[in-house]
């Protein structure tokens, strides 16, 4: 920097633009912010009711046990005193030893000044201390059940994630220093970030996790060549081009979830399910689900079964001239799969000759993690807003998830964004995970309500009625295969066991995954990442079969696979999209995949 770029009070010229650039920008946020919608109570965190049974046991336990309260805490206070006594001496001597520091590593507290600092190492050290306390205090709460504990220990988490020192840029020591670093220009580029995510979200606050400019569906996302070949409100029909001279009999249809969009099975070609089935010899049929907006404000579970799961199957079966089908099911879809399965059982419709399931529930007796957010208070709120609306808007499923990994999903990319004001990174699964969809109203409150609250498919002698007739888990008697992945925190594992072991099918294989709700699915071969666990045996529960179950390294794919191909016929001349009645109407992968809906465009 030469002299002349500095005035006579030492700022540089390219500070005092950013100085002056705050006021342009702090105009924008204000603008941006005064479009916010206001949000129900309901849909922002637990109902009153929890904290005050909380409040309620804490005050009853002081009472008739003051005792342990006082000794959690005389326990506390006397470690903050001592930290900070060792921390203010090594502040006021300026020697630079920081006092001992026995907290365990921490990915939040990666930069070397959180160890060697000792003012960034008192926050470290008293926020870990603070955190313990806090868990500790609702851990060993009497008074409260299980459930209300474990609820509460959820929400306390997510306090305590929330106030992490490093998502305030005065104790960010990677934020303080890139702002010196750059003359405040990290901050000024943090805070177009934010104000970009407030305009594109009307109002919310919602962090871009992924470059939207580095990926477009249809260009380097969702490549697999096919045709649509079927149309109607709820979904289009996507038939894969043959890569084989010869394929399988038995067509196979997919049903992803309607929660997001079903390129998560063809994000690139290198790790593309849907294009591997197709280079496995099978012709593959993909259902991609339209974004709901007002119009389907009709729209129930027996809309997504009917207009849906069941005419789905009729077209395939109509452009292949085959009687019988394979489906699979992922999540909610395969939740819905299971219910389309147990109907046809009563009609005596055998159209479906075998099933997989890929992290569905069926049995809601153990809803996981995500259980913490289908009590009452909020499932009343997710009723009202439907009944306003007419949908579900996609943020309140998106945030609801994102809630469940918070650091990774919300607080990291935050502090990234907006306080060291760096462009989001180019990753597909981010870029699809942050391209999420509306619900449409009846849909998700029968969904909430008659499964997971009330568990009537599996967990009732009653059952779930759909189009007319009550369904019961027994009805599934197909031949099936079901992959679950063992750190799923939106299926867990063991309730996907659960559910698939009260099936009335007599060929039955469960196929364990390592990895998540996603990775675990989208694990190609060539990656070599993530093994899978298998075990014939189905008496156990699910702990014991886990014990018994013997581990292969690498992926499922190809286990599954040859589980279909034997199910898939002999092998017929390869299909080409469509038929005489089945005109292409568009290329893969569709246009309901990147249509905005309705309500999105008067909204803006």
């Amino acid at each position: 920097m030469t002299t002349d770029q500095i005035d006579p009070h030492g700022e540089s010229e390219k500070l005092k633009a950013n100085l002056a650039r705050i006021e342009e920008l702090t105009g924008r946020l204000m603008a941006a912010m005064s479009h916010k919608h206001v949000t129900r109570p309901s849909l922002q965190g637990p109902g009153q009711e929890l904290y005050v049974k909380t409040a309620g046991a804490y005050w009853a336990e002081m009472m008739q046990n003051p005792g342990k309260v006082l000794e959690q805490q005389i326990e506390y206070w006397g470690k903050t005193l001592k930290h900070a006594v060792e921390a203010q001496h090594a502040l006021a001597t300026g020697d630079g030893l920081v006092p001992d520091d026995p907290t365990p590593d921490d990915p939040r507290f990666a930069n070397p000044m959180w160890k060697s600092h000792p003012y960034f190492n008192y926050l470290k050290q008293q926020y870990l201390l603070t955190s313990q306390a806090l868990e500790k205090a609702v851990e060993d709460l009497e008074g409260i059940d299980d459930k209300d504990r474990w609820r509460m220990q959820y929400f306390t988490r997510q306090m305590i994630d929330m106030m992490s020192p490093t998502n305030f840029l005065a104790t960010n020591p990677d934020a303080l220093e890139a702002a010196v670093e750059t003359e405040g220009q990290s901050l000024i580029d943090g805070l177009e970030n934010m104000i970009r995510d407030l305009e594109k979200n009307d109002g919310e606050l919602v962090v871009t996790l992924s470059d939207p400019d580095a990926f477009k569906v249809g260009e380097n996302l969702a490549t697999t060549e096919g045709e649509v070949v079927y149309r109607n409100r709820m979904f289009e029909l996507i038939q894969y081009a043959p890569t084989t001279k010869t394929v399988h009999d038995t067509p196979l249809i997919i049903f992803p979830p309607w929660i997001n969009k079903f390129y998560i099975l063809d994000l690139k070609p290198e790790n593309s399910l849907i294009r591997w089935i197709v280079d496995q010899g099978f012709t593959l049929f993909v259902v991609s689900w339209v974004n709901p907006d007002t119009q389907h404000a009709d729209v129930g579970m027996d809309g997504y079964v009917e207009e849906g799961f069941l005419t789905a199957i009729d077209e395939v079966k109509k452009i292949t001239g085959k009687k019988k089908i394979n489906v699979v099911g992922y999540c909610i879809a395969g939740t819905t799969l299971a219910l389309t399965l147990a109907l046809m059982n009563k009609r005596k419709d055998t159209s479906v000759k075998s099933a997989t399931f890929f992290t569905a529930l069926t049995d809601f007796s153990d809803q996981g993690e995500v259980g913490v957010f289908l009590d009452n208070d909020f499932v009343d709120g997710i009723e009202a807003e439907c009944a306003e609306k007419g949908i579900l808007p996609s943020l309140y499923m998106a945030r609801t998830f994102s809630y469940l990994r918070a650091n990774d999903l919300i607080y990291r990319p935050a502090i990234r964004s907006y306080m060291l004001g760096k462009a989001p990174p180019a990753f597909d699964l981010l870029y699809w995970n942050g391209d999420s969809t509306n619900l449409p109203g009846p849909m998700a409150v029968e969904y909430l309500r008659g499964l997971c609250q009330q568990d009537r498919f599996a967990g009732s002698p009653e059952g779930f009625e759909v189009l007319g007739e009550k369904v019961r888990i027994g009805d599934v008697d197909v031949p099936l295969c079901a992959v679950a992945c063992e750190t799923d925190h939106i299926a867990a594992w063991r309730s996907s066991y659960r559910g698939i072991q009260q099936m009335g099918a007599k060929d039955k294989t469960f196929i364990l995954s390592e990895s998540g709700h996603i990775a675990g699915i989208v694990n190609p071969p060539s990656k070599k990442k993530y093994g899978h666990y298998t075990n014939e045996d189905w008496s156990a529960d699910p702990d014991a079969w886990r014990e018994t179950a013997e581990f292969h390294p690498g992926t499922w794919w190809m286990r599954w696979g040859e589980w279909l191909a034997k199910r898939s016929g002999k092998m017929v001349p390869a299909r080409n999209p469509g038929g005489p009645d089945h005109p292409p109407l568009a290329p893969a992968p569709g246009t309901y995949v990147t249509a905005v809906p309705e309500a999105w465009k008067r909204t803006g």
